[in-house]
C-alpha cells in the first residue's frame, strides 16, 4: 500500500513540476494561441510515462521466468536446491521480507538477479555458473546480495524514477515539437512533418539523459545491496564473492532488459560508465573495505 500510495503521489507531483515550469518560461499564453492543451499533454505523458513502468515491473517476474528459462524450485530436487531454498529463506527472515520465489537458470557465467512488484512476493534467480564455480560462503553472499534489494525495494524505486523520467522525455520532447510547429513555423493545418521530426529528434536526445540519471541510481543500488549483503553474512563473504566475480572472464548473458538486475556488472571508463547499470567491481571492493 505505501509503494502504491508513492506511485500515485509521484504522477501528481510530476504533474504539478510540469505545470509550474511551462508557466515560468512563459510557455502557456504560446501554447494556448497555438490550440495546445496543457494538461491533456501532462495526463497523456504520466500515463504512458509511469504506465509503462508500472506494467513491466507489475510484469517482471513472469517475464525474468521466461527470458532466462528459469525453473522455480518448488521442491528441492537435492542439496544444492535445498541449499538454495533454506539459505534464501533463512536471509529473507532475517531482512525481515516474504519468502522470494527461489530458481536456477542455465548459464555459464556467475549471475544472479531479483525481481519483483513489492518485497513479499518476488524472485530470485542464479545461474548455473554461479552453483558450479562459487564456495558455498560466496555463493550465499551474492543471494544476501539480491535479498537486500528485494527489502531495499529496489525493483519498485527503480521503476518509479524510470517512470519519471519517461514521463518528462515524453511532455518535452511533444512539447517541443508543438512548439516548433505550431509556434516557430506558425503551422495551423494540424501536425505537420516538423512536429514528428522534432519529436523524434527531443526523444532521442531527452532519452539519452534520461537513462544517464536512471543507471546513476543503478549503481547507488548496487552499493546500498553490497552493504546489505555484507550486514547479512558479513563483509568478508561479499567481498570474496566480488572478487571471484572480477576474476571471472565469461561474458554476462542476461538480456539487456534484465541486465540492471543482475549481480554482476559490465566494465567501462569514460563517456561509457556513465551508461552502465552496475559500478565497477574494484570500486565496490573499495567501498566495502571502508566499511
Amino acid at each position: 500500500m505505501k509503494r502504491i500510495f508513492l506511485f500515485v503521489v509521484t504522477n501528481l507531483a510530476i504533474l504539478f513540476v510540469l505545470g509550474i515550469v511551462v508557466r515560468l518560461l512563459g510557455l502557456e499564453p504560446a501554447l494556448a494561441d497555438g490550440g495546445i492543451n496543457l494538461m491533456s499533454l501532462l495526463i497523456f505523458a504520466a500515463i504512458f510515462g509511469m504506465g509503462g513502468s508500472f506494467i513491466s515491473l507489475a510484469m517482471s517476474k513472469w517475464s525474468a521466468k521466461r527470458m532466462v528459462g528459469a525453473h522455480v524450485i518448488t521442491q528441492p530436487a537435492d542439496a544444492t536446491e535445498q541449499w538454495l531454498v533454506e539459505t534464501v529463506r533463512r536471509q529473507a527472515s532475517a531482512a525481515g521480507i516474504g519468502m522470494p520465489e527461489v530458481a536456477i537458470y542455465n548459464a555459464p557465467e556467475i549471475n544472479a538477479f531479483a525481481t519483483g512488484m513489492n518485497r513479499n512476493n518476488a524472485l530470485v534467480a542464479v545461474s548455473t555458473g554461479l552453483l558450479q564455480h562459487m564456495a558455498d560462503a560466496e555463493a550465499e553472499a551474492v543471494l544476501a546480495h539480491e535479498v537486500s534489494h528485494v527489502a531495499n525495494g529496489d525493483m519498485v524505486t527503480l521503476a518509479l524514477i524510470q517512470g519519471v523520467v519517461n514521463t518528462f522525455v515524453i511532455f518535452l520532447s511533444r512539447l517541443v515539437g508543438l512548439v516548433v510547429d505550431r509556434i516557430l513555423l506558425r503551422n495551423e493545418r494540424g501536425n505537420g512533418i516538423a512536429y514528428y521530426l522534432s519529436i523524434m529528434v527531443a526523444q532521442l536526445v531527452l532519452g539519452v539523459l534520461a537513462s544517464i540519471i536512471v543507471m546513476w541510481f543503478s549503481r547507488q543500488r548496487e552499493f546500498r545491496a553490497d552493504a546489505g549483503s555484507a550486514a547479512l553474512v558479513g563483509r568478508h563473504k561479499m567481498i570474496a564473492a566480488l572478487k571471484r566475480l572480477q576474476a571471472e572472464h565469461e561474458p554476462a548473458t542476461l538480456p539487456d532488459q534484465m541486465a540492471a538486475f543482475g549481480i554482476a556488472g559490465g566494465v567501462g571508463g569514460g563517456l561509457k560508465r556513465l551508461f552502465m547499470s552496475h559500478p565497477p567491481l574494484q570500486e565496490r571492493i573499495a567501498a566495502l573495505e571502508r566499511q
